[in-house]
């Protein structure tokens, strides 16, 4: 059919005797036996095998047998496809050549399948081919945020905030390898023994990172972050709960009025989801420059350039660190720098550009709550190298940051903006902050769901006056504590 695709020329524990006697009980007496009740614990139990696929045997031996037919069908195709010419071929004309392929080699071995597990087989076949193998089926799921991959056998993804495992899994750990280093070769970055762990951003720009042996002691392990293909604005936000109305209100104004603005919070938490919702309220005439480890910011404005730093090559040469994208973009003028994530020596270059005329700018740290965020902002210009007073770097911190936006990802999964804190200047050697708007927990109900509201503390903003002035002059009431029903 497509001929020019095919190669030319191509242990047991023992069991009790039965007439073994029992080992004679210990002299009891009867009244001290009952009177002895055991007492209760106050632990909840245990859960037992956490993680565990339920077992369905008819389900896992299909599966197993068209595993082991795949592996069978993928050297079979292997052996007749020319790979050289698949970079020519449609998608149509290599589902049909793999489809006869397939075909021809089930009628060789005599092996029979329905048209669901042939339907099943060709498209996994597709996929080994063209895509990422197994992975392919969890990245066109919408519903899964995360993959994490533990060695081939081992595949959990996360559905609303909750780990589970799944039942996709690789042949071998050199299945996996294959499929890993498709990936990072595609974009120009290695991965073996000598340089083990990679960062590399996949086509629909997903973040992705992986860490091979033998660092990886019991396999590679792989962390997929999914993006969704819908970018979440301000108001998808509110409508999932993620904070209040007022929340938003007043966030837009600190943001429309050029106040610098950090987003704190832990892995997972939401900081970028965040940081591209609050980069809505920035204006069309201003020009944005981005800059980050992975290109990951969705930014919906016109006048955006992105910049992504790179590490060294092979020979140690040919990195472009974060710091030499941030010391270039205050040469591009820019409106605002937006940098993904400070996390090292580039945070002297981003406080001085917002001491310097780029007010409006914005980056995400990590950090559990805004306090420890100015201290890890201390810390790492303490890791820079750079020998300033401590009170110094204070008041460079306190003049240039003007908002922490604190996100967390709450026991129960979901995530939630849990603190607004603004900077309001220093008193002697101590940065001071107040807390505009909080998530205030109550309690937990009996399916493990926080129960909690948005609140405001009943503290005016220190930059009322300057919203005013810029036109979002908010009135008082969204200031005020709510006390719910």
């Amino acid at each position: 059919m497509f001929s020019r695709y095919k190669k030319s020329g191509a242990a047991q524990a023992k069991p009790v005797a039965k007439n073994a006697k029992a080992a004679p009980a210990p002299n009891v007496a009867p009244a001290a036996a009952q009177a002895a009740p055991k007492p209760t614990s106050l632990r909840r139990p245990l859960p037992t095998k956490p993680g565990q696929v339920a077992p369905m045997d008819k389900e896992r031996k299909r599966k197993e047998r068209l595993a082991e037919i795949k592996l069978d069908m993928h050297r079979a195709l292997l052996d007749n496809l020319n790979l050289g010419a698949l970079d020519t071929a449609t998608e149509a004309e290599l589902r049909a050549e793999i489809g006869e392929i397939t075909a021809e080699v089930l009628n060789e071995r005599s092996i029979v399948l329905n048209r669901e597990d042939r339907s099943t087989l060709t498209q996994e076949l597709y996929d080994e081919v063209r895509g990422l193998g197994p992975l392919e089926t969890l990245l066109k799921d919408d519903t899964v945020n995360d993959i994490l991959v533990n060695g081939p056998q081992q595949i959990f993804v996360e559905r609303d905030g909750k780990l589970e495992l799944s039942d996709v899994t690789f042949k071998d750990e050199k299945h996996l390898l294959r499929i890993i280093d498709k990936i990072v070769s595609a974009v120009g970055r290695r991965v073996d023994e000598s340089n083990p762990y990679v960062d590399a951003r996949l086509q629909d720009g997903s973040r992705f990172n992986a860490m091979v042996p033998p660092v990886a002691v019991d396999g590679s392990l792989v962390s997929i972050r999914k993006f969704k293909k819908d970018k979440l604005g301000i108001d998808d936000l509110v409508n999932f709960g993620a904070f209040s109305e007022e929340m938003a209100a007043y966030l837009q104004a600190a943001v429309a009025c050029r106040l610098n603005v950090i987003v704190s919070g832990g892995t997972g938490s939401g900081k970028t989801t965040t940081l591209n919702a609050l980069s809505s309220f920035i204006d069309n005439s201003e020009r944005i420059l981005t800059i980050e480890d992975t290109a990951e910011l969705q930014l919906q404005q016109i006048h955006v350039g992105r910049m992504e730093s790179r590490p060294p090559n092979v020979e140690g040469k040919g990195e472009v660190s974060p710091r030499d994208c941030l010391k270039n973009a205050l040469r591009m003028r820019p409106d605002r720098i937006i940098v993904g994530e400070t996390r090292g020596e580039e945070v002297i270059d981003m406080l001085q550009a917002m001491n310097t005329g780029h007010d409006g700018s914005m980056t995400t740290i990590h950090a559990n709550n805004p306090r420890d965020g100015i201290s890890r902002l201390e810390n790492m210009v303490a890791m820079a190298g750079i020998e300033m007073p401590l009170k110094a770097v204070r008041s460079q911190i306190a003049s240039a940051v003007n908002l922490i936006v604190q996100a967390s990802r709450l026991q129960d999964g979901s995530r939630r903006m849990t603190s607004i804190t603004e900077i309001t200047g220093m008193e002697g050697e101590v940065i001071s902050m107040q807390e505009v708007f909080r998530f205030q927990r109550v309690g937990l109900s009996p399916d493990n769901k926080i129960i909690g509201h948005f609140t405001a503390t009943g503290v005016r903003s220190h930059y009322s006056e300057r919203f005013r002035l810029w036109g979002y002059d908010l009135p008082a009431s969204i200031y005020e504590p709510v006390t719910p029903e």
